[in-house]
């Protein structure tokens, strides 16, 4: 996370924004040079036969892409737009026959017995919703700090660093030492909760002065601290338990609620954003007297903006904390065998 925000700023500072799409490139041909030369295939059991369930992939993928696009619209456009309703319609038509089909297929591409369990599917959402709520904070305060408080980009990349410090503190130090003490929902609560402050700190920001080390430093720490909590503690979850022939796809879950609330979370919280913006210019124009006035009021509905999206997210963390608190119902730390042996005499 920090190599990622300081060499995305360093990028588009020095050389170009289409850089940062370039760079990965170099980074997926690493990667599949060490698949390639690193990984090694354990041997195939003739009697387990694995087909790819194309039906399944189509479904899901069409899905999941139409309810991005159709949030994404609704930025540009209205809720209420033909388009919208109709991406967002369709998308939960074809994720509803995802369901179905995974139900009835002979190689399931999710079967549902992995996420059927209630606190692996409460960990899946526990990601899944943290990161909608997080990848918004990227967004917001990104513009935020460049656009109305003029940061470069690099230096807005270093603006974040306090929040890597507070992930590291709540995955290595929090969570990793808690882990095998506690029942995980006593963690995950907690964690959520802590996340949610942060979120509401943000809400203070301003169009006058960045409130950098009032407000956004220390809401950083918080939300950094409480991401760590719960994504360590809800990676482990998710994986725990898992019979061997499920793990593939019980990991992969992980990574996917991770890509699906990343997206979802982008286009959600800039329609809350730019609908809030423009709800407020069109309330406030009046107010304009000079080219001046445009400008200030520009950054003051952006700021605006933003704030209605903060509130939002700290929302949807808050739902995680109650989603965990209430589906999450192992109650021995992860890594306790469910009966301990006795102890000979």
């Amino acid at each position: 996370a920090a190599v990622g925000l300081l060499l995305g700023g360093l990028l588009t500072q020095v050389l170009d924004w289409r850089w940062t799409m370039y760079i990965n490139v170099v980074f997926a041909a690493i990667a599949l040079a060490g698949a390639i030369f690193e990984i090694k295939e354990p041997p195939r059991d003739p009697d387990h036969v694995v087909k790819l369930d194309f039906l399944g992939v189509v479904l899901a993928g069409s899905g999941l892409a139409l309810v991005v696009y159709g949030f994404s619209r609704a930025a540009e456009t209205s809720w209420g737009d033909t388009g919208t309703v109709t991406s967002l319609v369709v998308s939960v038509v074809l994720l509803a026959l995802f369901v179905a089909w995974q139900t009835r297929s002979r190689y399931p591409l999710l079967p549902l017995r992995v996420v059927a369990d209630r606190a692996r599917g409460g960990a899946y959402l526990a990601v899944g919703l943290s990161v909608i709520a997080m990848f918004g904070s990227f967004l917001y305060l990104t513009l935020y700090m460049q656009t109305v408080h003029h940061y470069s980009p690099l230096s807005a990349g270093v603006a974040f660093l306090p929040m890597v410090f507070g992930m590291l503190i709540g995955s290595t130090q929090i969570a990793a030492r808690l882990i095998t003490r506690v029942p995980p929902r006593f963690l995950l609560v907690p964690g959520a909760l802590l996340a949610a402050c942060g979120m509401l700190l943000f809400t203070q920001i301003s169009a006058d002065s960045t409130r950098y080390w009032s407000v956004i430093f220390p809401a950083l720490i918080m939300l950094g601290m409480g991401m760590g909590t719960v994504f360590m503690t809800s990676m482990n979850l998710a994986t725990f338990g898992v019979e061997p022939y499920d793990a593939g796809v019980a990991s992969a879950m992980v990574n996917t609620s991770q890509q699906v609330g990343g997206a979802v979370g982008t286009a959600l919280l800039n329609t809350v954003a730019a609908n809030a913006a423009t709800s407020y210019i069109t309330s406030h124009k009046d107010a304009v007297r000079a080219p001046a006035d445009a400008v200030h009021m520009q950054a003051v509905a952006l700021v605006h903006g933003e704030s209605m999206g903060f509130y939002v997210a700290a929302g949807i963390l808050a739902a995680v904390a109650l989603i965990t608190g209430l589906l999450i119902n192992v109650g021995r730390p992860i890594g306790e065998p469910a009966e301990v042996a006795p102890v000979a005499a």
